[in-house]
């Protein structure tokens, strides 16, 4: 596979699955530390195994406030750190939270309409809202980690918009896709092969040592270190609401 793509251009399941299957070391790693990267392991663990419990548990799906605030929490803690974004997502009334998550997974498969409903919460921008539906319904939805998308190269550099989001999700949708016909399980979701993606530049960043085993992706990450960036990815369009 192309050096300059990585895992995205990968069509080889088993290079995949074992990605997959390093998720959780690639976590441990980054939450290794002091200050807000300490927590991300227990936040992590609440938002991948936890929170789609709850929402698949209530007789209509749907995030609480307490809910939403955590997944903020969660989000600011694995990514950038935005502190407006909490206090405005907390800003808003529990009875508000609950009824737009509930009119927005009623509005699924239709994922577009799903992340304009939620895009009516204060603080709640395409990133946000695809968080709390790939929670949910991540055999629909993908959430929008900068990581993942950035591991498609004509998504660079992100654009925190509901059209950029929708073309994410179309490729992400694709992988899936091709995964299941040539992978004998036929487990995948546009939510895990989003790990997939995020574990990948999360570790090459990190520690690319994590990723031992995979023949195939040790060349890669080999060959990527001598591969400059484009020069529109250094420098991502600032936006505040995601």
């Amino acid at each position: 596979m192309p050096a300059v793509e990585g895992l995205f251009s990968c069509s080889d399941p088993a290079v995949w699955r074992g990605v997959y299957e390093k998720y959780w070391a690639v976590v441990e790693a980054k939450s290794t530390g002091k200050g807000k990267a300490g927590k991300l392991l227990a936040l992590d663990k609440w938002y991948q195994e936890e929170l789609p419990k709850l929402i698949s548990a209530r007789s209509e799906p749907h995030v609480t406030r307490d809910d939403l605030s955590k997944l903020m929490e969660w989000k600011l803690t694995r990514g950038k750190f935005r502190p407006r974004l909490q206090q405005l997502i907390e800003s808003n009334s529990a009875e508000t939270v609950m009824s737009c998550s509930k009119k927005a997974f009623a509005l699924l498969p239709n994922v577009e309409a799903a992340i304009t409903e939620l895009s009516t919460l204060k603080g709640m921008g395409p990133a946000t809202a695809s968080a709390v539906l790939a929670a949910g319904a991540g055999d629909e939805a993908a959430f929008m980690a900068d990581e993942s998308v950035e591991s498609i190269p004509e998504l660079r550099p992100v654009q925190y918009t509901a059209k950029h989001y929708r073309l994410y999700l179309d490729k992400i949708t694709q992988k899936t896709k091709h995964l299941n016909t040539v992978d004998s399980g036929k487990d995948w979701t546009p939510h895990k092969v989003e790990l997939c993606l995020w574990a990948w530049a999360v570790a090459n960043k990190l520690q690319p040592s994590l990723l031992s085993g995979l023949s195939e992706f040790e060349e890669t990450l080999t060959n990527q270190k001598a591969t400059k960036r484009p020069a529109s990815y250094e420098k991502p369009a600032k936006r505040q609401k995601t």
